[in-house]
């Protein structure tokens, strides 16, 4: 191998582990829960909630419908159930539709 082409290896292998690092900071917040949050579903709007909007949909901001049952949104821990919407309040497990 040349100097160059060791360099361009280099140089390509420390933007490829840039790149991942990238990739993994990303998803890591949207892993870990705030201690002080919990996960309240039939709470969020359209396309606002934070991870799980069933079949079809990928993850966050994919739900369909506003209070949509089987969406997930994070609120400060002890008031989803109190929470009221237009289809009852929030529940701490998916609501069926």
């Amino acid at each position: 191998m040349t100097k160059n082409s060791i360099a361009a290896a280099t140089l390509a292998g420390s933007l490829a582990a840039a790149f991942a690092m990238i990739s993994i900071a990303s998803v890591a917040p949207a892993q870990a829960q705030d201690a002080s949050k919990e996960k309240c579903y039939g709470v969020s709007l359209a396309g606002k909630n934070d991870c799980a909007a069933g079949p079809g949909t990928t993850c966050a901001g994919t739900s369909k419908v506003d209070y949509q049952g089987n969406a997930w949104k994070y609120v400060a821990k002890g008031t989803c159930a109190s929470m009221k919407t237009p289809k009852g309040t929030g529940s701490l497990t998916a609501i069926k539709s």
